[in-house]
């Protein structure tokens, strides 16, 4: 089989998109099927008054695994999340055996309910502005993340919030 650089790039932008479609469905089995046994994910901001990152969430694959099953029944705020993401880079190792992707992401959510002051039941509200930093192990065709650390710029998150972006 010949492997084709930029069949590469296009499949693992296709992965990065489809796992915002699988996050977007709350389809937690489908997202973590895209993951490599050794995966790691994070959610970090860097805050400028304490000069060092603040770590929202951060877990291998497992932990990932036992979140997302808990997650239905945590008390939180259950207003979908739309990402809307843009892979801006993906860099292929010489050796073919991994590659690096920067993405830029920004998530909307609508609200189901009116019990924010601030927010009417059905409206659409920009909830966070953040970048995806995306470690890959490839096999051939058999692509999966490794790593995943989401960066933002947004530094303040709703209480109730605590999903995997």
């Amino acid at each position: 089989m010949t492997v084709n650089c930029a069949d590469t790039k296009e499949t693992i932008k296709g992965l990065i998109y489809r796992a915002c479609l699988y996050q977007d469905d709350l389809n937690w089995d489908a997202w973590l099927k895209l993951c490599d046994p050794g995966f790691q994910y994070s959610i970090c901001a860097y805050s400028p008054e304490i000069r060092a990152d603040m770590i929202y969430l951060s877990g291998n694959l497992e932990d990932m695994r036992n979140m997302t099953r808990m997650l239905p029944k945590h008390n939180s705020d259950h207003s979908p999340l739309r990402r809307h993401c843009v892979a801006y880079q993906v860099t292929v190792a010489e050796d073919w055996r991994s590659a690096e992707a920067v993405s830029s992401v920004t998530v909307f959510q609508t609200q189901l309910d009116g019990i924010n002051s601030h927010v009417d039941a059905g409206e659409s509200r920009l909830f966070l502005v953040g970048r995806y930093h995306d470690k890959f192990k490839v096999n051939g065709d058999d692509i999966k993340f490794t790593e995943r650390q989401t960066r933002l710029d947004t530094r303040r998150l709703d209480k109730g919030s605590h999903w995997p972006i």
